[in-house]
């Protein structure tokens, strides 16, 4: 595997050959790491393309590292909005079901001990996150909808492997529930990012065309979102 040096840290990353690319594209993926894309070049420019975004990449494997559940435990910290947040878990024999209330400081998790195994902790997050996502980006999703002028089918919230959203043909939008760890500026991003799809299925010039008159600064909030796919 190639790496390169940047400053006291090591960057390895893989090259994935891609024929037809127009240029060179690097990703940072949670369990992949870092992927190069593109045209088969040689070894010394592939160390250039990488030592050119390197920082970004370090910046990137801290994020995605930062997306990613670890176990859940009292003492660990989840992501929620932008923010990482304290986990307390309490065992309690009068409740049947886990039950998980957030404090704008922590999340607070009541749990009969039958319960208490990470399976079950993960399922109650999911379903907690997938609520959140429901009660918090669906109506900005309408919100941005009336003000782009860009009009959806539907919209619904699941676990996507690969994917923070996607539009379908026929303008059903899907946006993955782990987007609710992200701040609220890159959920806006999100959600024009697909609107616009309602209107142009591709990522031609046209379409980052449209998305700028919505979003000025769409390249900058583009380089955090691009490459952490989950």
């Amino acid at each position: 595997m190639p790496e390169i040096k940047y400053g006291n840290k090591t960057i390895e990353y893989t090259i994935l050959e891609k024929e037809g690319l127009r240029s060179h594209y690097i990703t940072v993926e949670k369990g992949t790491g870092v992927t190069l894309k593109g045209e088969a070049i040689p070894i010394e420019k592939s160390d250039k393309l990488i030592a050119k975004k390197a920082k970004w990449i370090i910046d990137k494997l801290e994020l995605v590292k930062s997306i990613g559940e670890d176990k859940i435990v009292t003492g660990s910290r989840i992501q929620y909005l932008g923010r990482k947040y304290y986990v307390e878990i309490f065992i309690n024999e009068d409740i049947e079901n886990i039950e998980i209330n957030f404090t704008e400081s922590k999340f607070k998790v009541l749990t009969p001990k039958r319960l208490n195994s990470q399976s079950n902790l993960i399922e109650a997050f999911e379903t907690f996150f997938t609520q959140k996502a429901e009660e918090k980006i669906k109506p900005r999703l309408k919100k941005w909808s009336k003000k782009t002028g860009l009009n959806y089918k539907k919209v619904q919230f699941k676990q996507l492997e690969k994917q923070w959203g996607n539009c379908t043909p026929n303008n059903s939008i899907t946006i993955n529930i782990e987007s609710i760890k992200l701040p609220y500026s890159l959920i806006d991003y999100l959600l024009v990012h697909e609107l616009v799809h309602t209107k142009i299925k591709n990522h031609s010039k046209e379409f980052w065309a449209e998305l700028s008159k919505h979003i000025p600064n769409w390249r900058e909030l583009n380089d955090r979102m691009y490459g952490m796919r989950l």
